[in-house]
């Protein structure tokens, strides 16, 4: 578990998808964190990422970007970005970008990991 700029990140592997568990806010301070070590994991050879929202307070334009740029890596090598347990405000945030048809978003970390 990493702490740093107000957003702890924990990895770990589940059925050969990648779960990243998120808690405080994903904003321009922590999104270039988050996206080392997502594309630490996608050099590795993941493709299937699954983002845990479930203590996520706060999702900036720059959080947003990183889940664009990331969804489109991954689309090119077989896999995918999936969100999971959004919470009512990040929600409203997203759906204000209009950003729901474009990123994956799963009710359940099951479903999330059973979208793929």
């Amino acid at each position: 578990m990493s702490m740093s700029a107000g957003l702890q990140i924990q990895i770990e592997d589940d059925q050969g998808a990648l779960m990243v568990r998120l808690e405080g806010r994903l904003d321009a301070a922590s999104a270039p964190v988050l996206e080392r070590k997502l594309i630490e994991q996608i050099e590795k050879g993941k493709a299937k990422l699954v983002l845990d929202f479930a203590k996520v307070d706060y999702l900036s334009s720059a959080g947003m970007r990183l889940l664009l740029s990331t969804t489109k890596k991954l689309k090119g090598n077989g896999g995918g970005l999936h969100l999971c347990s959004v919470g009512e405000e990040v929600m409203e945030i997203i759906k204000m970008a209009g950003f729901e048809r474009i990123i994956h978003i799963f009710p359940t970390e099951q479903e999330a990991l059973q979208g793929f």
